[in-house]
């Protein structure tokens, strides 16, 4: 199965017309966040495949030529502390940065994450009874603390993230945050026990295999 996976970005390739011709074979958009609403309903018209997302930091409202405030993408589903099952893969979502100011934007301390952990955790539970394993593929905004991490406080990841992958073993877990331009690392792929963590700034297609459990 082909997945568009996105964060941080808007990419002119994709932000175009000519999209349905060369994402034809995509069966589904998977978004870590700080991208506009605009952008993912674009995706979701013109692909015509479902897409997933949790929020980014500087994800806001938007207001549409109606004057209408849009708080989520319409036509999108959250996988904001959620799992859900997609095409026979497990999918779960962890949305939000380390806290490094007052914003009001998506920014956690480590406790706060981690409590959303536990309160992500029974779903996880629920599916590993159901299906044999807790989750394949887990998306964050953020990284996980010391994989693709950039050398301020902004762009630390989370150390909650690896005590994920060490109870819950996913298969992938994809996050954003980190842009290539910033020039911290070249690196978007790292293996980390069981899990393959991938760095989706701007856009990545994967090719996941299923398991139809």
């Amino acid at each position: 199965m082909r997945f568009l996976t996105i964060s941080d970005e808007v990419v002119p390739v994709i932000y175009s017309l000519g999209a349905r011709d060369r994402l034809s074979d995509v069966a589904c958009v998977l978004s870590c966040g700080d991208l506009p609403y605009y952008y993912l309903e674009f995706l979701v018209t013109t692909l015509a495949v479902p897409c997933y997302y949790i929020h980014g930091n500087h994800d806001t409202p938007e207001q549409t030529d109606q004057g209408e405030q849009i708080d989520e993408p319409r036509g999108c589903f959250s996988l904001e502390g959620r799992s859900t099952r997609y095409g026979g893969l497990l999918m779960a979502g962890l949305g939000g940065c380390l806290r490094y100011n007052k914003s009001q934007g998506a920014q956690y301390s480590e406790m706060e994450m981690l409590i959303r952990l536990w309160r992500l955790a029974p779903q996880l539970v629920v599916n590993r009874l159901r299906y044999g394993r807790f989750v394949d593929i887990m998306l964050t905004h953020a990284p996980p603390l010391g994989i693709h991490n950039g050398p301020d406080r902004p762009h630390h990841g989370f150390r909650t993230f690896i005590q994920a992958m060490d109870l819950f073993q996913p298969r992938y877990l994809i996050h954003g945050h980190i842009h290539q331009s910033y020039g911290f690392s070249r690196t978007t792929e790292t293996r980390y026990r069981q899990t393959q963590v991938i760095n989706t700034a701007g856009y990545r297609i994967l090719n996941i295999s299923h398991d139809e459990q």
